[in-house]
């Protein structure tokens, strides 16, 4: 039986924001309903990784731009201002992890963790269902790649480097900007975009390929020259192994949700995302040219992998040349 941790166990995220020039400090609350799953992989098609797993439902980061929203739309869950304000706690998910992995017709693919939600969200820190599932993969010699906004991701270097030590293993920190009121204003459950370069010259530190995603990229927002080359510096100084972009996507659910916000904090920009947005995606001829330039920025800034300890997989015995 579910159990419903609204008073007991709900965290509090406080958000910092701006009214009429002047920080404001917004309380939001999460409510955390603890349940068991019944499977932990998810199988995925169409995408550079096979399997996928998210051990909470639902992300208190609230970010205005989240594709998520989309896909709670068509599971009939709220997409609005109410989502992120209750998360489903997945108590079990490592235990069918682990169960999962075990299975004879396993066959350690690539496994993304974060696709549908962020794994170093703010409940982790009481539930370590994103640990316990680190060190499944682990131990399973089971590829990962890890994407969050959260500077938690930290806490796990140990377990990281362990599992990096038996599989490939990329952890990808999202920094779109870091234009404090952009950040504010669309991130607003997140940690400061600078906590995260800090998380990510960690990890990297610790011998971890670490990137930096430049997700997603907001049109007349973010993609200024300047705001972008700004990341990348940044990425750079923090000894990013890699760095990527995507662009804004706005599917229904997402669509709604992130022109409200837009027409509330930027006005003038509704105009110009009502042309730019009349599908889910860019035209070619606005999205290839913020993706040339994002190119040739991480050419300029030199961006490679410069790890001075680079943590590879070991031989498994079945690798292991036969002796002469």
């Amino acid at each position: 039986m579910a159990r419903d941790h609204r008073n007991a166990h709900a965290l509090d995220s406080i958000v910092r924001a701006r009214s009429f020039g002047r920080p404001i400090i917004r309380l939001m609350r999460a409510e955390y309903r603890e349940e068991p799953c019944k499977t932990a992989l998810n199988r995925v098609s169409n995408m550079p990784f096979k399997w996928s797993l998210n051990p909470y439902t639902g992300c208190a980061h609230r970010c205005t731009f989240c594709y998520v929203r989309g896909f709670e739309r068509r599971a009939d869950r709220p997409s609005d201002d109410r989502y992120g304000r209750a998360i489903r706690v997945k108590i079990n998910v490592a235990e069918v992890l682990r169960r999962e992995l075990g299975r004879a017709s396993w066959k350690r693919e690539l496994v993304a963790i974060g696709a549908a939600t962020d794994p170093y969200q703010p409940a982790e820190g009481q539930y370590r269902l994103t640990r316990a599932c680190l060190e499944a993969l682990g131990a399973a010699r089971t590829p990962l790649s890890l994407v969050t906004r959260g500077p938690m991701v930290v806490r796990d270097i140990d377990v990281l480097t362990d599992a990096a030590r038996r599989a490939e293993v990329d952890v990808n920190l999202s920094i779109p900007t870091l234009d404090l009121e952009v950040w504010r204003r669309t991130e607003p459950g997140t940690a400061p975009p600078r906590a995260r370069l800090r998380a990510l010259k960690a990890l990297v530190d610790a011998g971890i390929r670490a990137a930096v995603g430049l997700a997603p990229i907001l049109p007349g927002l973010s993609d200024g020259p300047e705001q972008l080359a700004e990341v990348i510096r940044a990425a750079r100084d923090a000894g990013a192994t890699s760095v990527w972009c995507n662009l804004l996507y706005l599917q229904p659910g997402t669509r709604e949700h992130f022109l409200e916000n837009l027409a509330r904090d930027w006005p003038e920009q509704l105009a110009s995302y009502e042309h730019l947005y009349r599908g889910p995606f860019l035209e070619r001829k606005v999205s290839e040219p913020i993706r040339a330039r994002v190119a040739e920025l991480r050419s300029r800034y030199g961006i490679a992998d410069r790890r001075a300890v680079r943590l590879e997989p070991e031989p498994t015995p079945e690798q292991l040349p036969l002796a002469m």
